[in-house]
Parts: C-alpha cells; structure tokens; sequence
C-alpha cells in the first residue's frame, strides 16, 4: 500500500513538472559540437556521409536558426550571431571542398540553399556570408554527381542578388579599383577574382571554334557555373540555370546594369554558347526549305522534352538570349546584342553567306530568314538590320540574289526580305525602298501631276477599248463597294487622300482589266473575284498599319524634285522585284509566290510614296521609268505573243489549277507546265493588288 502511494506521488509530481525552457544557442552549439567531433574521432574515412550524423546536425541547426528568427521579430539572435563570428560556414565551404567524408558536398550545398532561402535577413552584404557563398566555385565541373543540388544553389543564390541588388557586386567578387592593390585572401578568391576581371576582347574572326570554346571554358565563377549547367541533360537542372540567368541579367537597378556590361564577360559567355551551338549545325547535311519553315517554340518548351537535336538546341537558345535582351536593362540588353553582332554575325554568319558554296549560302540565308522571324527584342534587331542593311559588303549581295541563277537562292533572299517587312523596324523601308523614291524623279516633269482627275477617267475609257478586255469585267464605284463581304471602315487605312488618284473603282477596274479575257481561269473553275482577297488583303493591311503606326510618316506626298526623270532609279530591291516580275511566266511556281507576296506587302504599307508608286495605275511615268503597273502592263504584252503557241489553253489553264489544288487524281505533266502556272499566278496576283487597293484607298 505503501508503495503504491509512493507511485501515485511520483506521477503527480511529474504531471506537474514543466519541462524546462530548451536554451536555443546552447542546442545550436552542441549540434554544431557533434558535427566537430565526428572529424576528431572518426577513423574510417570512406564512411559515406549520410551513414552519419552530420546531415541531422545540419537540419537540426537550420530549424533552430529559422525558429530563432521568428522569435527575434528582425533582430540578430544569438544563434545567428555565434554562426557568423565562428564563421561556421566558411568552415562548411572548406569540408564541402575537401569532400570529407564523401558526399559532404552535397550536404553542404543543401545547407546553403536553405539557409539563403529560408532566412529572410538580408545575408549576402555580410563578409561571413558571401566569402563561403563561394562556393560556386564547385558547381558545374565535368562529372559532377550533384547537378540537382548545384542548380537550386545557384538559383538561391541569384534570387537573394535580386533581392539586393547591391550583393552583386561582392558575390561577382568586384572589387572597386582604390581597392585593387589590397591582398588576396587565398589562392581561389585570386584564381575568381582574376576570372571576373578579365577584360580581353572576343578571339579574332578566323579563330577556330575550338580555340573559342576553350576561351569561354577558362572562365569560372557564378556566370560560368549557370551556363554550363545549361546545357545539362537533366531539363529541371538546365531550367534552373536558365532561370538565374534570367533574374541575373533583368537586374534594374541601377548599378547592376553596368556591372555586368563593363566588368564581366556575360555578353561574350552567351554569344560564346550561340556559336557553339551553331558550329554543331551539320550546314552540309540540312534541308534549307525546312529550316525557312522551322516552328517558333519558346525556350522554356524544350524542358518538357529535351531534346539532343542541334537544330533546336541552337534556336532554344537564340530565343532564350532575345527574351533575356527584352528583360535587361538597355545598357546590357546592348552590350548582348553587339556581342552576338560580333561573334556570330560577323565573324562566322557572314563568311559563310559570301562563301561561294551554294549548300552554304542557302542553308545559311535561310539560318538568317528563322532568326530574324523569331527575334522580338529591339536590341538584337537593331544589331540584324545593321548587319543586313548598313553593310557595303553583305546588303548589295543579298539584294542581288533575289535575283540570282539559282532559283533556290532568290527563294532564300526572297524569304528574307519578307521577314524583314514584318519586323516593327523603321529603317528596314526606309533604306529598301523609301529613300529611292523620295524625290519623286520617277513622274514626267512635263505633266500636271496634281490636277489629273479628267485624263484618269480617260486612261480608264482606253482600258475598255482595247480588245483584249472584257467590258464584263469593269465595276461601278458601287458595284465594288456591295460585292465585297463587310469590312471595317475603308477610309481609316489612307492618311490622306492620294492626288492624281482616280476612284476606288477606277484603281480597282485597272488592275482587275490587266489580264486579257483570253487567259482568265478562275471562272473557269468557280473561283471568286477580287472580293475572295478582300478579308486577307484587309488582315494584312492591319498589319502593316500597327507595324508602322509609330514611324511619324507623312500624311501627304512630298514635291517632286525638279531633277530630270532619267536620274531615277528604284533601288536595288524593287529593281530585283521588277525584273523578276517580269520574268513571272518562265520561273518556277514557289518562287512566283514567294515573290508576289513581297510586292503585295510593300503595297499593302501606308507612306503616301509606296501607294502612288506601287498602286496609282494613272501616274505619269518620266521615260525609262517603270512602276508595278507599267511592269505588268509590259508582261501582258509578252503574255498574248506566247500564248499563241500554247494549243487548248482554257483546257490546259483548268488541268493546272486542279494540280495546283491537288484536285487531280492522276499525276500527269503538262506541256507548258511553267508558262500556264505563271498565268495563274498572275491573274491571282492581280486580283490581290485590286483587294489592297479597295481596302486602302477611301
């Protein structure tokens, strides 16, 4: 019975016992004790780290470091502060570097991540802490087994820098140049210092692509680690790295900018990567029509599903660095942009399209004609326009190839133009075709050009006279304005009214009456009118409006010059187009379009010069002067001496249209197979210049 009460006394002693208050620092010390003693006792030095205590330490520790802060309410606590003055983690760095026991780097790295990321103090000014944070200096190294835990590091790390931007500079280990003759802790900081201040320029153009991927590999630091990582086979890992890359270089804040553009190689790293990539292009083995057609997939999408083809290693990362232009700061976004000016433009892409391989020039052409679709960032189109356009060398070559004896060439320059029409660029128009036609020397110096509204109604009488046109096919202003389906207002598309432009149903009649009764098809098969253009022709006008809405053009034409006429000239592309053009019924069907469809996009923009030029059929040309009407008329005028030598040509123009439309069930060739497919092509072409005109013009 005794007993028993003695039992009872004890139980209610303890149920009324509290347990005492657990002293953080004096936990914090004895896990960091254990850690210290395991090195002093332990004997079996193959011992895998996570056989140990070690990694529990470590949790335990960093539980008791974010419990204390909590508490603390944003003051240092005492755990904190014992971490900071016995400098604990540069203890860590040096046991994560020694690899002891094996794996400890991988704890370490561990530690790390969660300590930037889950103490909100601001950690990174300290001395204590960025000086161990250099660890960096173990990440991305060949054959590394902690790829993952390297990569979360390194984004924490970005992510605090962002945070406070000021970091940047002590975490790049930048020191300012009062400050550059004081000594060098150890022979690492020495080795990242030197790495972050080497400021050689970009190996000369004739280096090979070896000799540059070993100048980029020398680097080291944070930079160096993110972008080897990049390009691991593990998508998590390389999306991180790209993603620190990111918030790296969209640093705002002021200084941050200038750190990155004057003091580090980052632009020289990233344009260093793009022509690595580039170098695996096997350029004698690709299929330049499927590089031209190459799909636009953000960068972000190859880490659904990675994927080791160069082709879209190469244009992931070209679209990663025009995103990361669009976020940088103008300085860097600049900087960028002339690095890859430098070292891939010039220095290997413009060999290569002066070379005088036709595989080269073509593949190459059409690398250039995807690039310039998919770049957004103002920086980098800035730099492609210069390289395009402004070159003495490169710009007259391309002009010319539009042009050239190998019909696959002129597709791939004519490609390009057309993507450089799409691009929001001002000076693209104005150095193609713009600034040759400013002073107007095109028109006849001996007529009235500004008061012609009577004999435009009797060019269009004339029109209706000749014999070759149907009288069927001429439309009454309204007539043309009930035919179409409803569009948005037409008026809103011209800036101001055009003078020595005759009605919206004189322009559109002439360019409907351009092709002779004799070769018209589309009836023949039920195709529409001109109004089938109308929706296409109005999008693409839309486009071109909201391409160049902020280009200040004038409202209305500028006087011409008093020059004589004979001075004129076109310019180098129109040149090429109008030559070409004319030869529409002997070149190959591809081409044809690809080549009406630039015109009708230089006919579809709004400057006052490219309406008249390009779409009054009425304007009186100097002599030796030709417009787009004046070229189709002479090609009209071919047109009815060759077809005298094509027998059944109403029968021959329908079997092409149903090949053309893959409606033939037997494959059959037919004779004048070219000539009858430039037929189509031109009487469809003409229908599309009477939907732009109706849709521009008031």
């Amino acid at each position: 019975m005794e007993a028993f009460s003695r039992l009872s006394s004890m139980l209610l002693h303890a149920l009324e016992t509290r347990e005492p208050t657990v002293d953080l620092l004096e936990s914090f010390v004895n896990h960091w004790k254990s850690i210290a003693n395991y090195y002093i006792k332990t004997t079996d030095a193959s011992r895998p780290v996570r056989q140990t205590e070690i990694p529990w330490c470590l949790r335990q520790m960093l539980d008791i470091l974010v419990y204390e802060e909590k508490q603390q309410m944003g003051e240092t606590g005492a755990c904190l502060e014992y971490l900071l003055q016995h400098k604990l983690l540069e203890t860590l760095c040096t046991l994560g570097k020694a690899q002891y026991p094996p794996g400890m780097v991988q704890q370490v790295l561990l530690f790390f991540s969660k300590f930037l990321s889950q103490i909100q103090k601001p950690l990174l000014q300290l001395v204590n802490v960025y000086r161990p944070v250099q660890l960096i200096g173990l990440c991305a190294l060949p054959g590394s087994q902690t790829e993952v835990e390297e990569a979360q590091f390194l984004l924490v790390v970005c992510s605090r820098v962002k945070q406070d931007p000021p970091t940047l500079r002590n975490l790049l280990q930048i020191v300012d140049k009062s400050s550059a003759r004081a000594p060098v802790f150890d022979q690492s900081h020495s080795d990242a210092q030197s790495s972050n201040h080497r400021t050689e320029p970009p190996p000369p153009p004739g280096q090979s692509d070896s000799s540059t991927s070993s100048r980029v590999q020398s680097e080291s630091g944070l930079l160096w680690a993110l972008l080897q990582l990049t390009s691991s086979a593990r998508g998590p890992v390389a999306l991180k790295a790209f993603e620190g890359l990111l918030l790296l270089s969209a640093l705002q804040a002021e200084p941050s900018g200038e750190i990155l553009c004057d003091e580090t190689l980052l632009g020289e790293l990233l344009a260093g990567r793009l022509l690595q990539l580039y170098s695996l292009l096997p350029m004698e083995d690709l299929d330049p029509g499927e590089v031209q057609s190459w799909p636009h997939k953000p960068w972000s999408s190859q880490f659904s599903c990675w994927s080791s083809d160069h082709m879209t290693n190469f244009f992931s990362w070209l679209d990663f660095l025009d995103h990361l232009m669009e976020e940088a700061p103008q300085v860097l976004a600049l900087k960028l942009a002339h690095c890859v000016q430098q070292i891939w433009m010039l220095d290997v892409l413009q060999p290569q399209l002066l070379h005088t391989c036709e595989q080269v020039v073509l593949v190459s052409t059409s690398i250039l004609c995807v690039a310039v679709r998919f770049v957004r960032s103002r920086s980098l189109l800035d730099q492609l326009v210069h390289f395009l356009l402004r070159s003495n060398t490169l710009s007259p070559l391309l002009l010319q190839r539009c042009d050239h004896i190998s019909d696959q060439v002129s597709f791939a320059s004519l490609s390009l133009v057309d993507e450089l029409l799409q691009k929001p660029h001002k000076d693209i128009l104005d150095l193609l075709v713009l600034r040759f036609l400013q002073s107007r020397s095109y028109l006849s110096p001996q007529e009235d050009r500004w008061t012609e509204s009577n004999e435009a109604h009797e060019d269009s009488n004339g029109l209706e006279e000749d014999p070759f046109f149907s009288e069927s096919l001429l439309f009454s202003e309204s007539e043309l304005l009930l035919s179409p389906p409803p569009t948005p207002p037409l008026c809103s598309f011209s800036s101001a009214p055009l003078s020595g432009l005759g009605s919206a149903a004189d322009v559109v009649n002439s360019f409907l009456c351009l092709v002779p009764v004799q070769v018209r098809s589309a009836q023949l098969f039920q195709e529409g009118g001109y109004e089938s253009y109308v929706h296409d022709a109005h999008t693409q006008v839309t486009e071109c409006r909201s391409v160049s809405l902020s280009w200040d053009w004038p409202l209305s034409l500028p006087a011409p010059s008093s020059g004589e006429g004979g001075d004129f000239f076109e310019g180098p592309l129109l040149k090429v187009l109008f030559d070409r053009l004319g030869r529409v019924l002997e070149q190959p069907y591809e081409l044809n379009l690809k080549l009406t469809a630039v015109l009708s996009r230089l006919s579809s923009f709004s400057h006052p010069l490219l309406h008249e030029y390009l779409l009054n059929p009425y304007v009186h040309l100097s002599p030796c002067c030709r417009s787009l009407f004046s070229v189709l008329i002479r090609l009209m005028g071919e047109l009815m001496q060759r077809i005298q030598h094509v027998p059944d040509l109403t029968a021959g123009l329908l079997n092409t249209r149903r090949d053309l439309l893959a409606l033939n069930t037997t494959t059959t060739r037919l004779e004048h197979g070219t000539l009858l497919r430039g037929l189509v092509v031109l009487e469809e072409f003409c229908k599309e210049l009477a939907a732009i005109a109706f849709v521009k013009l008031p």
